[in-house]
């Protein structure tokens, strides 16, 4: 048993060179986007540092983001070795530009290829700058292998009438037969080991590269909707933690969606130790705002925080979209937060919570803007403050000018709450 599973490893480790050939078999499934183009960098690699004869790129999109599809196409045409596309169901879109580039396209029947216009992350159609740039590198893509550029074009452009392909308003794709007469495929194949035959390799010799489980998470994290998702969830667990008492399950998940945020931009070559780096000052910058108030170590710190998360992002105008998204949702949230629930939690801090009673000793000023005009006598000097009568009531009050002689008649000028203000009256009745 132990010999056999010793064997086992080694056939899959190290491609068997019984036939002469090394081909290695690669997956492009799912959206195509920047974790995938990660993988089929490391899988490229892989070939090319096992010497591999052959690459099969085995398509199966919808599509997806077209910078990445530029990217993957260029790997493509770098690889030293040939690449044949397997399509064995569907390669639209980016899919159809990845499979162009490749030296072969093998398809089953059933499968198609096309349906190549490009729209934006709302289903619209793209401006007509980016369907322009991206019917050119479907053309290019197209004549690398001598097949007719007018086809590539004509799956990009749906306003556009191309005489025996389609009519203005109808989506090109091509199905298998299609495609053959075409030249948009150079073999029909109904099974993988038809596939293998053609290729000149028994299955057992093939080498198949899968995505590890880290580069799954990266290529979840790393599509534009669950980055932008991701950036609101954290922000908003971290605002939400700090209406609440105590550290608690917004909190947590909040750091959580930050965490998986950078560990699959990580994973995927995207992001550095220097924007995590950035992330973590801004942080610690936040927390030492609450001790230091005054806006300046926060103000630091929230723009060490964005810096680090748009850094770290694929694309640094998608880091900032998406950003922008969550920062103006999670303003919100904390208003309506703070509006109906209160301030509590580290924002409780802010606030004077304790109250003054009169069975403790706190007296409220009393209103005195009723002594306003009225006479009295000083009872002692006022140089300038002193205590005068009035009504039979001693007040504490000062002298609106000079020095006023106890026993004196004075009047009430002038009441600021506490602080009474007077003059001598009786000088000011000779005057």
């Amino acid at each position: 048993m132990f010999a056999g599973g010793m064997l086992a490893w080694t056939a899959w480790s190290k491609p068997v060179e019984a036939a002469g050939k090394r081909v290695f078999y690669v997956p492009v499934e799912q959206d195509i986007e920047r974790g995938l183009e990660s993988f089929l960098r490391r899988a490229f690699q892989q070939a090319n540092e096992q010497r591999a004869d052959v690459v099969i790129l085995d398509i199966n999109t919808p599509g997806g983001d077209v910078v990445s599809a530029g990217n993957i196409g260029a790997l493509i045409r770098s690889a030293p070795m040939k690449v044949v596309a397997y399509i064995n169901n569907q390669a639209f879109s980016a899919g159809t530009y990845i499979a162009l580039n490749a030296n072969e396209i093998v398809m089953e029947p059933g499968s198609s290829i096309g349906a190549a216009a490009p729209i934006d992350v709302q289903g619209n159609a793209a401006p007509v700058k980016i369907t322009s740039g991206w019917a050119q590198m479907m053309e290019e893509a197209a004549k690398l292998n001598g097949r007719d550029a007018s086809v590539a074009k004509a799956m990009v452009y749906i306003d556009q009438d191309f005489a025996g392909l389609k009519k203005k308003g109808e989506v090109l794709s091509l199905g298998a037969e299609e495609a053959q007469k075409l030249g948009y495929a150079d073999k029909i194949v109904r099974s993988k080991a038809e596939l293998f035959q053609y290729v000149g390799v028994n299955e057992s010799e093939i080498v198949h590269i899968s995505p590890t489980p880290t580069e799954k998470v990266a290529r979840f994290v790393t599509n534009p909707v669950v980055l932008s998702c991701l950036l609101l969830i954290g922000m908003l667990g971290v605002i939400i933690e700090l209406f609440a008492p105590g550290f608690g399950v917004a909190g947590t998940i909040g750091i959580l969606s930050f965490t998986l945020y950078f560990f699959g931009h990580f994973v995927a070559g995207f992001a550095n130790w220097l924007d995590i780096g950035l992330f973590i000052i801004g942080v610690i910058l936040m927390i030492l705002e609450i001790f230091l108030p005054g806006g300046i170590v926060g103000f630091l710190g929230f723009a060490s925080m964005s810096t680090g998360l748009v850094l770290a992002a694929y694309d640094t105008k998608q880091g900032l979209t998406s950003l922008g998204i969550a920062a103006i949702i999670t303003l919100i949230v904390a208003f309506i937060l703070a509006k109906y629930f209160g301030l509590r939690g580290t924002w409780g801090k802010f606030v004077l919570k304790e109250e003054q009673h009169r069975d403790t000793g706190y007296v409220a000023p009393k209103n005195q803007n009723d002594l306003l005009g009225k006479t009295g006598v000083a009872l002692t000097n006022l140089r300038p403050a002193g205590v005068i009568l009035i009504e039979e009531q001693r007040i504490d009050a000062v002298s609106a000018g000079g020095y006023i002689a106890a026993g004196s008649e004075i009047k009430v000028v002038q009441v600021e709450g506490a602080r009474i203000v007077v003059q001598d009256w009786k000088n000011e009745s000779k005057g």
